[in-house]
This record gives structure tokens, sequence and C-alpha cells, in this order.
């Protein structure tokens, strides 16, 4: 059976998240479903990382193994490649969804759009896989351009944001931590968490200028950690708390006083970065061992 990798990109808007929920318009939901039309089968799908109702990608990764019968019989009589075939087809079968889903939307558009389909190795897994996950969260305050055209993607605040105090408060986050009290932990799961970069600033140039932008990376995220980093950055920033708070909320590994959590709308998944092949299955098994703080 190939296994196959998806590069995606989503507007959050109008799914309740990533994961299939009965009676709800969810990302999996809406791509599972476009992808056993086209296939003739009924796929499962690895994402490399579940976002929240109303959060955006840009790169999101999924892999699936679909049988030898359905990837040979993808391209018909034509003379494009299987991957070539699940690119147009899903592109059609996706756009007919979001027309029949969604407020009035250009024909032929969709919320959610494959951007790339490949054969990848047995070892490749979307979610143990990873090396790294990015985000950026955009903010726009008094001292930003408010474009109407991206609110659905810009939180938008009032007052100016003090976005040197924001980026001091960063530094203590830095680093492999028990992330307690900047997620919701599942059963069973950890909250151990190496964070790489936390970059809070002011953009000065491109799409971005004027925003204040929060570039996240880690090797992975629990549940909402992301919007409470920029939940506790936010109050730094409105003068609500000192720069030493987020840092004393990240030792107190508690989920009384918790980090807040921001709005999800200003938040995209920027990057999935992935080892070599060679590195695939050492990696995934790596990232399966359930991790305890080294100091």
């Amino acid at each position: 059976m190939p296994r196959i990798r998806l590069d995606l990109a989503y507007d959050g808007t109008f799914f309740s998240g990533w994961a299939a929920q009965p009676g709800l318009r969810t990302v999996e939901g809406v791509l599972t479903s476009a992808l056993a039309t086209v296939l003739r089968e009924p796929v499962r799908l690895t994402v490399a990382g579940r976002t929240d109702a109303g959060v955006h990608a840009a790169a999101q990764v999924v892999h699936l193994d679909v049988s030898s019968q359905a990837w040979g019989a993808l391209p018909g009589r034509s003379e494009r490649s299987p991957e070539t075939a699940l690119l147009t087809r899903l592109a059609g079968v996706l756009a007919r969804e979001a027309q029949d889903s969604l407020p009035p939307t250009p024909r032929g558009a969709s919320d959610v759009v494959v951007t790339g389909v490949r054969i990848v190795p047995e070892a490749f897994d979307a979610r143990f896989g990873a090396l790294t996950r990015r985000y950026t969260y955009r903010i726009a305050d008094d001292a930003a351009p408010r474009d109407p055209a991206r609110r659905a993607t810009v939180l938008w605040l009032p007052g100016r944001l003090d976005v040197e105090a924001m980026a001091a408060s960063a530094a203590p986050l830095l680093g492999e931590h028990d992330f307690l009290s900047y997620c919701k932990p599942r059963e069973g799961a950890t909250t151990i968490r190496t964070l790489r970069a936390l970059d809070w600033r002011r953009a000065s140039a491109g799409p971005d200028a004027g925003l204040v932008t929060l570039g996240v990376v880690a090797d992975a995220f629990c549940h909402s950690m992301v919007r409470s980093l920029v939940g506790a950055g936010l109050a730094v920033g409105q003068g609500r708390k000192p720069a030493t708070w987020p840092g004393e909320v990240l030792a107190a590994r508690t989920r009384n006083g918790a980090a807040p959590v921001a709005p999800p709308h200003g938040l995209t998944l920027e990057e999935v970065t992935y080892p070599g092949d060679d590195e695939l299955a050492a990696q995934a098994e790596r990232a399966r061992t359930t991790r305890r703080l080294t100091c």
C-alpha cells in the first residue's frame, strides 16, 4: 500500500477544528470525505498537528495509506501521474463541498486546498516524524494598519502593545519545560515540550508590516499551548502583568491560575519540518517515547 503525503492549506474560519466530530464541519471530516470520493475507498488520515476551531494553516501535513489498486486507477485513461490526478480531482470535490457548506462562495473556490501530493517511505509519519512545528500569531494594535480583508486572520486590539516587554517576557519559556500551565492536558499525554523560538516583534516589512507578531517554534505543542503563550504575552504587552509573569506561570506547573488563552483566529500553522528519509523511523520512535524532564 503506497503511503501518500499531502500538503495542504486552509482557512479555519468555518471549521470546527481539525479533528472529525459528529455533526460538525471539520478539516479532517471534509478532507476524508473528499479523498474517499476520489479514491473510492475509505481512508484514514494522520496529521502533523491538530488545529483548534478557527485556527488556520498555510502548511499542514497529513499522510494516508492507499491501496495499490486505487492509486493505480487514479489517472484513468489520461497520461497524468496519480499525483496530478489526485490533486486535480480533490480540487473539484473540495470546491463543490464549499459551495454546499459555506456562505456565498466564488465558484471553484474552497477553504481547504491540497497543495502537494507525493509518495513517501513507509517510515514517514506526519505526526511522530516531525522535527518542528512553526506558528505565527498576528495582532493589529492601535499602531498597526487594519486591513479588513485580513480581519479573519489578524486579532484587532485597542491600545498600543509594549512589544519590548513582551519580547523580554519570552526568555524564561525557551527550552525544555513542563508546560502544564500553558496546556489543556489530555489523559495519558505528557505536557513536556521543547520550545525553540518565541519571538515577539513588530514586523517592519513584508505583508505583516506594522503588525505585532509572535513566531513560535517547538518540537511539538500540547492542546492550546500556542494560544496560551500568546495570552500570557498579551497580558504583559497590555500592562496587566509584569514581564516576569509568564515565567512565574510556567514555574508554577498548575492549572490553577493558568495562562489565558488568546482567540484562535490570529493563529496560523506556517511550517512542519521532517528529517531525511534515512532518519524518519528513528525520529518517529523518539517522538513516541513519553518524555520526562532532564533537569
